[in-house]
């Protein structure tokens, strides 16, 4: 079964668990005057389509002195002069309609190269299940990106916040139980969901953050590890 791939409904849907609004980053459909005012309140936002996947067609527009505006395009970048300039490219580049503005994270990194986390939660048939934690790895962006599924390096989560110096298991099981309160307010809203792969950020000050959910994640990557019961166990729940 196929569920709507649309970031700004699924924000909606998890910003009405007030548990999780502090875990989502300030998010708006695109038009001149969300962006504007978001620019003038944030130095970074990402622009990305609503039903984007991949990390294809993301934006990241981030201010360059007074006026002026840098914006970052896979391994691309291209100034504008001012506010005015920006808006007119947009306009000529883009559908809007078709995007949201996001204040920008400010991602932990391992040596200089921005990185996030996958988690893999998932529940056996019938909506009354319980929804766990059955994988997750980490996805380190390559060098010049800012986006981490250009790099199809996967490391484990633990590695991954040892290299960062962020911590350890706690933060790890906080970040579990943050995906899987998110996964149980998804499956009240979409009671035949079974599996969300969810990326969730931390930030440079150990902050965790919901990027975004996906119903039909990729399952390479644990296909790849070198811990093959995480595969396993994801196969085994797709089953029951």
């Amino acid at each position: 079964m196929l569920f709507e791939r649309d970031k700004w409904l699924q924000y909606g849907i998890l910003r009405d668990e007030p548990s999780l609004v502090a875990r989502l980053p300030e998010t708006q459909l695109l038009e001149k005057d969300t962006l504007t005012k978001m620019l003038l309140q944030y130095p970074s936002v990402v622009l990305k389509p609503r039903n984007g996947s991949y990390g294809k067609d993301i934006l990241f527009i981030q201010r360059s002195g007074a006026n002026a505006y840098l914006i970052q395009n896979e391994n691309k970048t291209v100034t504008m002069r001012d506010n005015e300039q920006l808006l007119e490219w947009l306009e000529q580049t883009i559908k809007s309609d078709e995007y949201i503005v996001q204040k920008r994270l400010q991602l932990a990194q391992i040596k200089q190269k921005p990185f996030d986390i996958r988690i893999m939660v998932q529940r056996k048939k019938g909506s009354s299940s319980t929804w766990n934690v059955t994988g997750s790895y980490a996805k380190v962006a390559a060098q010049g990106y800012l986006v981490t599924n250009v790099n199809k390096r996967t490391i484990p989560v633990l590695k991954a916040l040892k290299l960062a110096r962020l911590g350890d298991r706690l933060l790890l099981a906080k970040a579990e139980q943050i995906a899987r309160l998110a996964a149980q307010r998804l499956g009240e809203h979409y009671p035949m969901i079974r599996q969300v792969g969810f990326d969730i950020a931390v930030d440079k000050k150990r902050r965790i953050w919901i990027i975004e959910g996906n119903y039909q994640p990729d399952l390479r990557p644990f296909r790849l590890m070198k811990d093959s019961s995480m595969h396993r166990r994801i196969l085994w729940y797709k089953e029951h």
